[in-house]
């Protein structure tokens, strides 16, 4: 979740973001309004609570000093029997009025969570406004072939698949339903080798290969930001109370939940592989053919821990290292800034990565990296000492987290129509030959 503080002392900056994202920025006055009522409600509760305190003393004090009178037999035993049982009801009733403002407070603060956990992170400067279609196109690299001049229609990524022997989606639906298919032969190789590229490529960049759960608890998945917006996406093991996770991104998120971690010698990063489990909710009718949308997927996925100043410059890395990927795979694609609608709740900013599907004559997301700043982190408690360096006191604060995909099963269909040949073999981009073991594709039959 965003910053208290920051929502505090600069609440035009937290409406700007709202807006910016299509969303109601009424809300930053309601959390405003249930900040200073638990404000309140806890000044009130921390004040009579003191005063119970001194209460109960003077009641030991009252008590201690009849109970010596009476065995004494001294003259002002009833004076003293008074104010004892004076005090006793004054503490009992300071008892009923502590634990009710000690219930309100509690109320207050579960209202304010319930209208902090309504607003996305801030977006950074930068971040186009609007929805889906309005992002903006930063870059866009090689440039799609031409294949009419090349004298042949291409064909899509299923048809090159099913005769390659790769594909097979008719036996995944019968197996397992629509949007499921199976990877058979060099299919299967061929995402064996892409993945296995992307963590060899991670390992050489400092990360630490991670096989990762596929299942969350609900605070795991909720805390990374998985449960906001995008519910609906979500499978859910009504029988365990666990949820299928997306994205490998959420069991990294929770990997240091409730820890104070060292960042002194750099940010933790992290390469998960994992399958991916999404329901599609809403997307009836799109891309139906072929595995561009589909319920399960494997992807290795980037995960980075760092400092709070150090997460823009870490966020330009993650690209970069997506870049280095694409470029492996030769295939054109473009870079676009995503418009602050579009970025789901726990990213303050977002670069996609989309590559040239000939047959679509459009770009696809192939890889998206996410700035996520500390919105993860204060959702699921994981912490750093503050550093001395920065002069800004002691103790703990949360940790930036960021996350980037450098390869998903959805490669495969930029490899096989953008590396296709007349006769329907497909050429393996040569970074690729190493993991894969071959050349070129060859139609089966």
């Amino acid at each position: 979740m965003i910053d208290i503080k920051l929502l505090r002392e600069d609440p035009e900056r937290v409406r700007a973001s709202q807006l910016a994202r299509g969303e109601d920025p009424g809300v930053v006055d309601a959390i405003l309004a249930a900040d200073e009522r638990r404000r309140s409600s806890l000044g009130q509760f921390e004040a009579l609570r003191g005063e119970q305190k001194a209460v109960s003393k003077a009641v030991g004090a009252a008590m201690g000093a009849f109970q010596k009178a009476k065995k004494s037999g001294a003259d002002n035993v009833a004076e003293l029997e008074t104010a004892a049982t004076a005090a006793r009801e004054r503490a009992a009733e300071l008892s009923d009025r502590v634990k009710a403002l000690e219930a309100t407070a509690g109320h207050a603060d579960d209202d304010l969570d319930t209208l902090m956990r309504k607003v996305g992170n801030v977006i950074v400067d930068g971040v186009p406004s609007g929805g889906e279609d309005d992002y903006i196109v930063l870059e866009t690299i090689g440039t799609p072939r031409d294949f009419t001049a090349e004298g042949f229609e291409p064909r899509d990524h299923l048809e090159l698949g099913e005769r390659l022997g790769a594909i097979d989606m008719e036996r995944g639906a019968k197996v397992a339903g629509a949007r499921f298919y199976f990877l058979t032969g060099v299919g299967a190789r061929l995402e064996l080798a892409l993945l296995n590229m992307a963590v060899a490529q991670a390992v050489e960049n400092g990360f630490t290969p991670m096989i990762t759960p596929t299942v969350a608890r609900p605070d795991v998945i909720v805390g990374a930001g998985f449960m906001d917006a995008h519910a609906e996406e979500v499978y859910h093991l009504q029988t365990d109370d666990l949820y299928l996770t997306g994205t490998s991104e959420v069991a990294l998120a929770g990997y240091h939940a409730d820890e104070i971690i060292d960042l002194t010698d750099g940010p933790k990063r992290y390469a998960g592989w994992s399958a991916c489990y999404r329901r599609e909710a809403g997307s009836h009718g799109k891309d139906t053919r072929g595995i561009i949308r589909v319920h399960q997927f494997h992807k290795v996925e980037m995960f980075v821990y760092c400092r709070p100043e150090d997460a823009a410059d870490e966020h330009q890395r993650l690209l970069d290292w997506e870049r280095e990927m694409l470029a492996k795979v030769e295939v054109p694609y473009r870079i676009i800034d995503t418009a602050a609608g579009d970025l789901g709740s726990p990213a303050a900013r977002k670069f996609d990565c989309e590559a040239w599907v000939p047959t679509q004559s459009r770009y696809r997301e192939l890889t998206s990296t996410s700035n996520c700043t500390t919105f993860q982190a204060r959702r699921l408690n994981t912490r750093e000492r503050v550093p001395a360096d920065l002069g800004i006191g002691s103790g703990t604060r949360a940790v930036a987290t960021l996350n980037g995909t450098l390869a998903t099963t959805r490669w495969i269909v930029a490899i096989l129509e953008n590396h296709q040949q007349p006769d329907g073999s497909v050429l393996v981009p040569s970074a690729l030959r190493p993991f894969l073991g071959l050349d070129v594709l060859t139609p089966i039959g």
